[in-house]
């Protein structure tokens, strides 16, 4: 089974704008997630893929009706907290309220349960494992956001296990997909690297972790398939990784969800509450 996620933000709540985009300055900006998410339903309803939708607070406080439009379509909505603030950026007490601001927000557009929980940049790290406790506490059923690599200034747990894992009773980590290559976890699928790496390579080694019995899960987000947004002036590296084949995020999201089965991460939740339940 694999996952398809996609983190719902407009294109100037990146983590690459950060230091160049202040949260204060977000309502001046022109927010393109409504036709870019509806596109996104679009080849999902088309391929008959059923997805996981992490919704940012502030996009349900502006938008509701996303929110609604993403549930009708049959797919499951979770938080991606309020603000996309970093996770070690914040205090226990500041993330606590965070994410129940956006679990407030997305009842109030009609989620029932709010299941997953997605950090923004992937910021589960040993030093916000904390985090872990109080979404378990909040009524989380599963984490998606650890992802099993090293060398990354943002994210990364490299001693992290590559398949999903109880990390206690009844709450489950989802990590993000890592290629073990001559003992190295090299991240593959999700985010920048699904659209840095040329589509075959990223086919064929989805194969393969496939073949070794491993989920593989690809992170999109609606603004990854938008090449017309706004260009702004940016560091290097942030440049690279937040502009770079923009153009061809789409057609490689229409090819692979003819190449591969996926299902919601709630669907791998219920199988891997089964299959260790035995």
């Amino acid at each position: 089974m694999n996952f398809l996620p996609f983190d719902v933000e407009e294109w100037f709540h990146s983590s690459n704008f950060e230091g160049v985009i202040q949260q204060k300055e977000w309502p001046g900006y022109a927010g393109r997630v409504i036709p870019n998410v509806r596109r996104i339903l679009e080849i999902l309803d088309q391929a008959n893929v059923k997805a996981t939708f992490f919704v940012l607070g502030w996009i349900a406080e502006q938008f509701p009706h996303l929110v609604v439009e993403i549930a009708q379509a049959g797919h499951e909505v979770g938080s991606h907290g309020y603000n996309h603030r970093l996770i070690y950026n914040q205090t226990p007490e500041e993330f606590r309220a965070d994410i129940l601001r956006s679990l407030n927000l997305l009842k109030e557009a009609g989620v029932e349960r709010v299941l997953g929980y997605r950090a923004p940049s992937y910021t589960i790290t040993q030093r916000t494992l904390w985090a872990l406790e109080i979404l378990f506490d909040l009524g989380f059923r599963y984490d998606s956001s650890v992802f099993p690599i090293r060398f990354h200034d943002r994210y990364g747990i490299p001693e992290a296990p590559r398949r999903p894992y109880l990390i206690k009773s009844d709450f489950v980590e989802f990590p993000m997909t890592a290629l073990r290559i001559l003992g190295v976890s090299v991240p593959i699928a999700s985010g920048a690297y699904f659209r840095l790496t040329p589509y075959l390579i990223t086919k064929l080694a989805m194969k393969w972790m496939n073949g070794k019995g491993f989920p593989v899960t690809v992170n999109i987000h609606p603004w990854e398939i938008d090449p017309a947004q706004p260009r702004i002036d940016l560091p290097t590296t942030s440049k690279l990784r937040h502009y770079t084949n923009l153009d061809k995020t789409e057609k490689r999201l229409q090819q692979l969800v003819k190449d591969f089965e996926f299902s919601k991460l709630s669907d791998g939740l219920e199988i891997f509450s089964q299959t260790n339940c035995r």
